[in-house]
């Protein structure tokens, strides 16, 4: 079996039978499924049952520990060659499973991710969260865009490696928040040869209103400074950049000009009046959550000098 595709799952069972209807609906069938219940008190498991006669499925229950203990789970259980990460909240199109083995025969490779795109279905604050979470203006398109500040690190809403990669490397870290990124620096530290496969990408619903992309991306703030405590090197200019706009902002005009020139980027991709409009506020949230993030972080454990988990406690998963 090629592939194995790992989806952690936690309160959320409608979302993984859309996960599972485009699983079914693949043109390439070369993979197995692992649904990994991470402590839900609402669990996915009579979604999961009637997939058995679709889908060569299995379920698997653990306590809560987080998306990625529950993906290490999964792995533990895997088949495949390559393990493949999926957020339940991802819808694949068809073609998915056959891009990453069109890719992976083209140029082999030991660990891979794609990029994300928001569907056409998608509520306009979804798509306006897409943009922010994509565009080049907003995140440097570090994120899989085909321009970008820094080079592309493959992340656990879309990412694969090799089943014998992953043991080595002992899959995701017991970290709460930039597990993902931690894994892919561990990737190329490792020198295992690490891939963007364009074509191999996901319908990406993210959070449905502000406030919740706003916590998102301030714990992804967050992440970045434990990761600079683990990692140095991997702390970039483009990654301090929403901490600078932040305390820029203060004086207005930057969330001003950026707001206009989202709105004239966004109403070019998206044609559409009401994305773009949605589109300012969103990407104020993207910068301005990643900031104070970032600058919390920054102050609690750089100068305050907490380790990770006294400096997030409320954070972590129990």
């Amino acid at each position: 079996m090629l592939f194995s595709i790992i989806i952690p799952v936690y309160n959320r069972p409608d979302e993984v039978r859309e996960l599972l209807d485009s699983l079914c609906a693949q043109t390439c069938k070369d993979f197995e499924v692992l649904v990994v219940e991470d402590g839900s008190s609402v669990t996915c498991y009579d979604v999961v049952q009637s997939y058995i006669l679709r889908l060569y499925v299995d379920y698997l229950v653990k306590e809560n520990g987080g998306p990625g203990q529950a993906r290490n789970y999964g792995a533990a259980h895997a088949l495949g060659e390559f393990y493949v990460v999926l957020d339940s909240d991802c819808v694949l199109p068809p073609n998915y499973i056959a891009a990453l083995k069109e890719e992976l025969e083209r140029e082999p490779c030991d660990a891979f991710g794609g990029p994300d795109r928001a569907h056409t279905d998608f509520t306009s604050t979804q798509k306006a969260i897409n943009y922010a979470m994509t565009s080049f203006i907003t995140t440097g398109g570090i994120r899989g865009g085909k321009r970008k500040l820094d080079k592309f690190y493959p992340r656990s809403f879309n990412m694969g490696l090799r089943a014998t990669l992953w043991e080595k490397l002992g899959g995701f870290a017991r970290m709460r928040f930039g597990e993902d990124i931690d894994l892919s620096i561990r990737i190329f530290k490792s020198g295992a040869r690490c891939r963007l496969f364009p074509e191999a990408w996901v319908w990406h619903k993210r959070r449905t209103d502000l406030r919740k992309f706003f916590k998102q991306v301030h714990n992804s703030g967050i992440a970045r400074i434990n990761l600079y405590k683990k990692y140095p090197e991997s702390l970039k200019l483009v990654h301090m950049l929403p901490a600078a706009f932040t305390v820029s902002s203060l004086t207005v005009v930057p969330m001003v000009l950026l707001s206009i020139a989202v709105f004239c980027d966004a109403l070019r991709q998206t044609r559409s009046l009401k994305v773009a409009l949605l589109a300012m506020p969103a990407s104020l949230c993207q910068l301005l959550g990643y900031g104070t993030g970032f600058i919390r972080a920054w102050w609690r454990r750089c100068v305050l000098g907490k380790d990770e988990f006294e400096a997030f406690k409320d954070n972590f998963y129990k």
